[in-house]
């Protein structure tokens, strides 16, 4: 186990490079770079001048395309920029965004709160509701409730999140029918002057439609997982034999097929946990106002604010990878017969 552990760190490294490798090239290729954007503004902002404006505006770009380029550390040849960025990224300096001058890290944190909200009670929904209900669908099979869940589950992951995010605005957020749900952030504006259960009610009162459009997905995935894995374990020969042994079918169903049955969603748990923070729906925080990881990262994509797409970028990999070799450790702690690195005889 402990070189199989060693292997996979050691394997982390060229896979960390070779993400940032790529994105690094395609980014040299993109047209309409920071520079160009700050110039585009620019000549924006002089339309409607004097006839002369056009004339002056390009002898401006020129000056301004060097103190631009030489800003952004554009004037520098680019595999000299990608090893300045790889020695900067290994002491985790993500660098400064080009278009809100802060500091990656301290973008990331700033909308931490969103995502963490958004992602930390979407995960815990997603499986607190999918997994009982799976189980009892496995109990009840071909039953007509196993029929009616499955038809609703399939329902919700037949409809896309932001569609029903704009029938919830229409219907209960202020829309054309009822206003019940707030339209906008995590808190009232006078959330501070709250008391703690009045803050924790207009936190959830936010909270709750972009909650269901992000949660309402995700049912069908994780219900048929459970119901599948489950309807395999009772059909196994052990099953058959502690039932002959005159066990009750509570204690032969968790004593017995729980924890062997659990085995794939269990070790799931670490890259659904993680993965529920940063890979929110940018449509969803768009709709409700909420500004998180995802929708920093489309509008830097947009603005070709390279730090940030490329810091977070490497944030979320390096995670990614580590959430990866946790899911692969909880699996053989869950099944001991899994022996990773082990040489077959």
């Amino acid at each position: 186990m402990l070189i199989y552990f060693l292997k996979r760190l050691m394997l982390m490294v060229p896979t960390l490079l070779g993400v940032l490798t790529v994105t690094f090239i395609v980014i040299q290729f993109v047209p309409g770079g920071p520079v160009e954007q700050v110039l585009a503004e620019a000549r924006t902002s002089q339309k409607g001048g004097e006839g002369s404006a056009y004339k002056a505006s390009r002898d401006i770009d020129k000056k301004q395309i060097e103190e631009l380029k030489k800003l952004y550390g554009f004037d520098k040849p680019a595999h000299v920029r990608y090893f300045e960025m790889l020695a900067n990224f290994a002491r985790f300096d993500l660098g400064r965004s080009f278009m809100q001058n802060k500091d990656v890290w301290t973008l990331i944190k700033e909308k931490l709160p969103v995502s963490i909200s958004l992602g930390l009670w979407a995960f815990l929904i997603s499986y607190l509701i999918s997994i009982p209900m799976g189980v009892t669908k496995a109990v009840r099979e071909g039953t007509t409730f196993d029929t009616v869940t499955t038809l609703l589950v399939l329902i919700g992951f037949a409809i896309p999140g932001f569609v029903l995010g704009v029938l919830l605005i229409v219907l209960l957020a202020g829309g054309t029918f009822l206003d019940w749900f707030p339209l906008r952030g995590l808190t009232s504006d006078n959330w501070a002057e709250l008391g703690w259960w009045a803050r924790i009610t207009d936190y959830f009162w936010h909270l709750t439609l972009p909650l269901i459009c992000l949660t309402i997905g995700s049912f069908a995935t994780i219900t048929l997982l459970t119901k599948n894995t489950f309807v395999e374990e009772i059909r196994k020969q052990y099953v058959l034999v502690a039932r002959a042994k005159g066990l009750s079918q509570r204690r032969v169903l968790y004593k017995h097929i729980f924890r062997n049955a659990m085995i794939p969603l269990v070790t799931g748990f670490p890259a659904a946990f993680v993965g529920a923070f940063f890979a929110g729906s940018v449509l969803i925080e768009t709709l409700f106002s909420l500004d998180g990881l995802g929708l920093l990262g489309f509008e830097a994509v947009v603005r070709r604010d390279y730090p940030v797409v490329l810091g977070s970028l490497y944030v979320f990999t390096l995670i990614g990878l580590v959430v990866k070799l946790v899911s692969d450790l909880l699996y053989s702690v869950v099944d001991p017969r899994v022996q990773f690195g082990a040489v077959s005889k």
